[in-house]
């Protein structure tokens, strides 16, 4: 979207003053307004073309949903858009067809690739697990980001006919398997220093694959919050991944 005026929201969070300083610097995009915790979010959608909502999870879906009753385009990088919350927007969108909103658990073209590339691979291997590190600060567990994978590896063995991957524990301490997704273990390591890393470990008689993706800096997320920013006023509706825009 050439010459979009964009608003960003949680702008005071390091996301938040990356995104900013990417779009203020981008030729074609102007920062048309900063959004903190207790600013007037209405008044800075008054003449947007597009709201990034970068804020936290309670506060989310009310800036998306004021963006989208007042016409503005939304791309959504916090966590938290459960079903009953995408349920929510969709039928909001309804009364609204000329908008779109991108819901994205990942701005990084980087890990997109690398969870494209497990969802065609996951059909060819007995065994499938998910491994997420972030740093200690993240608020949820495991990261959307992980949650989508493993959904999706799941979804693409469902279709192929792949049988449950093989476990023979009977004893665990609670958490010791991980988060269960559609059938999928999900690991989540909370430690200082890391930014955000993702592992998809499959295996198989003989052979195991590793597929990794390490983001060392929040700028490894820009060329996709830019891309969503340039290109959600294309699409009208609900996309949930960035992915679908990549034509992957």
């Amino acid at each position: 979207m050439s010459g979009a005026r964009v608003v960003v929201a949680g702008a005071g969070g390091r996301m938040g003053q990356q995104t900013c300083a990417a779009v203020a610097g981008a030729q074609d995009l102007v920062l048309h307004a900063r959004v903190g915790r207790g600013d007037d979010l209405a008044a800075a959608l008054v003449g947007a073309d597009v709201l990034v909502d970068l804020s936290v999870p309670d506060a989310s879906p009310g800036n998306v949903a004021a963006a989208v009753d007042a016409g503005v385009h939304a791309v959504v990088g916090t966590t938290g858009w459960d079903e009953a919350r995408l349920t929510a927007l969709r039928e909001q969108l309804d009364r609204h067809p000329q908008v779109g909103v991108l819901v994205a658990p990942n701005f990084s073209v980087g890990a997109l690739l690398v969870a494209d590339f497990a969802v065609r691979a996951a059909r060819f291997f007995e065994s499938v697990e998910v491994v997420e590190l972030h740093h200690p600060d993240k608020v949820d567990a495991p990261s959307g980001t992980a949650v989508r994978t493993a959904r999706r590896i799941a979804e693409a063995r469902r279709a192929a006919g792949v049988h449950p991957a093989p476990d023979a524990t009977t004893s665990s301490l609670p958490g010791a398997r991980g988060a269960d997704v559609d059938g999928v273990p999900v690991h989540a390591v909370r430690l200082r220093g890391l930014v955000a890393h993702q592992e998809v470990l499959l295996g198989g008689p003989g052979e195991h694959v590793t597929l990794r993706h390490d983001s060392l800096d929040r700028s490894s997320f820009m060329p996709g919050v830019l891309l969503a920013v340039r290109e959600v006023g294309s699409h009208p509706g609900l996309t949930v991944g960035l992915e679908h825009w990549l034509d992957l």
